[in-house]
């Protein structure tokens, strides 16, 4: 996401609620103390797409055979060059950049 914001100069918000991520690796995390967002996942895409198009490219995208857990997970919006996370409290917090390499993946 950071990628994203730094070369359209745009700002990236995204909602926790909606991000897939699978009960166990939810789990894991919690019994770790790590935030799942600061992981290597492996096997996942993120698209950009207009908000027009947005609905039909994931109904497209849900019909892949892989592709059940697609999912809008935020907006990419004009009034800042940062990535904002939308807690699932109702809160927001700015989703800091990594400086060193992920995690390792939890599987």
């Amino acid at each position: 996401m950071h990628e994203l914001a730094r070369a359209s100069g745009l700002g990236i918000r995204l909602r926790a609620a909606a991000i897939p991520i699978r009960p166990a690796v939810r789990t894991v995390c919690d019994l770790l103390g790590y935030d799942p967002l600061y992981l290597a996942s492996e096997g996942r895409v993120v698209a950009v797409a207009g908000r027009d198009e947005a609905e039909a490219l994931l109904a497209a995208w849900r019909r892949l055979p892989d592709g059940g857990e697609a999912a809008i997970i935020g907006a990419v919006v004009p009034d800042h060059e940062a990535v904002i996370l939308e807690t699932d409290l109702g809160g927001e917090r700015l989703l800091d950049e990594l400086e060193d390499d992920p995690l390792p993946r939890i599987c």
